[in-house]
């Protein structure tokens, strides 16, 4: 009998990610009372999203393969892994159950913490929970898939998450000029830079405190750029960049140009398919959650691109794009040269609702950061990249020996699961200490940085009552 078992599920893993997340996206989806038209469209979509994204994977790593080798042999700059953006992981995660045992904690966590009032969200966003995944396959990965310390690892993270989403309400209402009734935030994990970005803005405060002056407007700026700063236009620069480094020939920088501006259009593209393959599921456990709590007034926290109509982000994004590179190749410790993740959408959220969209802070402050990104994805290339090949998504086009890894969120959360992983695996006291007071680090600028956010939403009420009294 369990030798059956046992044969059952090597022939279920066998099937493959897509596969294995059509049948488990189908059926949860019929659990919690999603019609089995709708629970078959979300686990087909699903499918589909893996699917696609491994193939415009192996399209980028096709055409810049060579080029990136030639690169590393001509000039000994050891910018030996190749960034493919957020798509590898996302691959990774939603093609393991450990993806939906995440979710199942989140939803615990969710739940516990609206029932004792320590929060007024409720996150709706479900297909990112894949950013949590990362992290606790990441630390799991270096902890002998120590699952306790994991799940207590990203219940800790989502928690915060959710008083982030809560304290940032205020300052989304301000940016998107929404009424006291509107109910939309976010809990978006790569939000949780945002502690991080309020100590560089406060250093600011006190070093720079003139640098306001010198803002400007950012529609007029994007207006300008047109065409130049989209996705099809920064990818055809890249693959001309790649190819002049590579020492290409004139018609393969070409090629690698047009490349470029498809892989990068298309991972939006295909990006766009996992929300509405997640929705369903979504859809049904949100019913379930919403009968809990009903006569409270809970704030419904979707995805970043809620932020995406300001035009300061996209600004910003279009500056730190071409620094992103220039520091790549620079920087002591960084292994990572750009490519999938070169626009920031990962850090520019968070720089938009701490500096409530002064362009010059953001990009200060978004420069002095990129370093911790690219660390984090020089940190995670290992992981990355076993990981792939154990689940044969390793993408065609480079060499056996290349690594692959993602410029994309969280790099300090999944640093610390490196470094709590490996304590915990090897017990090595000095790690242990390490780890414990990392956390407690993190958790008290975290603490700090809900203050700060606590105090500037109490500000911009007080000038709001201000302007309305002068008004009256």
């Amino acid at each position: 009998m369990i030798d059956a078992i046992n044969s059952g599920f090597n022939f279920f893993i066998g099937l493959g990610g897509p596969a294995i997340m059509f049948v488990v996206i189908t059926i949860l989806s019929l659990i919690v009372g999603v019609s089995i038209s709708k629970s078959i469209e979300g686990g087909l979509r699903m499918a589909v999203a893996l699917t696609g994204m491994s193939a415009v994977i192996s399209l980028l790593t096709s055409a810049f393969g060579p080029a990136l080798e030639s690169f590393v042999e001509s000039t000994g700059v050891s910018l030996s892994v190749t960034d493919l953006g957020w798509a590898p992981l996302a691959v990774i995660t939603w093609g393991s159950v450990y993806t939906l045992y995440f979710a199942f904690i989140s939803l615990i966590v969710n739940f516990i913490m609206l029932a004792t009032k320590q929060t007024t969200t409720l996150n709706v966003d479900l297909f990112n929970i894949w950013n949590y995944s990362v992290l606790g396959l990441l630390l799991m990965y270096y902890s002998d898939n120590n699952l306790l310390i994991t799940s207590l690892f990203i219940s800790m993270l989502y928690a915060l998450m959710l008083k982030n989403a809560d304290v940032m309400k205020p300052t989304i209402n301000e940016l998107l000029d929404y009424d006291d009734k509107n109910i939309t935030t976010t809990a978006h994990p790569s939000l949780l830079i945002a502690p991080v970005v309020m100590v560089v803005n406060k250093l600011i405060d006190v070093v720079l405190p003139f640098i306001d002056k010198f803002d400007f407007d950012a529609v007029a700026l994007n207006n300008k750029i047109g065409f130049w700063g989209s996705k099809f236009a920064i990818g055809a620069y890249l693959g001309i960049f790649i190819g002049f480094l590579g020492q290409q020939s004139t018609a393969e920088i070409l090629t690698l140009a047009f490349t470029g501006g498809v892989a990068l259009e298309l991972f939006g593209l295909v990006g766009g398919w996992f929300g509405p393959a997640i929705e369903p599921l979504s859809n049904g456990i949100t019913k379930h959650m919403s009968k809990r709590f009903r006569g409270r007034k809970l704030l419904i926290a979707i995805d970043w691109p809620i932020l995406a109509t300001k035009a300061e982000l996209w600004a910003v994004a279009n500056i730190l794009a071409p620094i992103l590179l220039v520091i790549a190749i620079y920087l002591p410790g960084n292994s990572v040269l750009p490519l999938g993740g070169i626009i920031l959408t990962v850090l520019a959220p968070a720089l938009l609702i701490v500096t409530k969209g002064k362009v010059v802070r953001m990009t200060i402050i978004g420069t002095i950061l990129i370093p911790v990104f690219l660390w984090g994805a020089t940190f995670i290339a290992d992981f990355v990249t076993q990981t792939s090949i154990a689940m044969n998504n390793f993408p065609a086009g480079l060499p056996a020996d290349a690594l692959i890894s993602a410029v994309d969120s969280d790099p300090i959360e999944k640093m610390m699961a490196i470094l709590i992983g490996q304590s915990v695996s090897t017990m090595d006291w000095t790690l242990i200490l390490y780890s414990v007071l990392s956390v407690i680090a993190y958790v008290g600028l975290f603490f700090w940085y809900l203050k700060q956010m606590e105090k500037q939403n109490e500000q911009s009420l007080s000038q709001d009552e201000t302007i309305e009294k002068k008004a009256m």
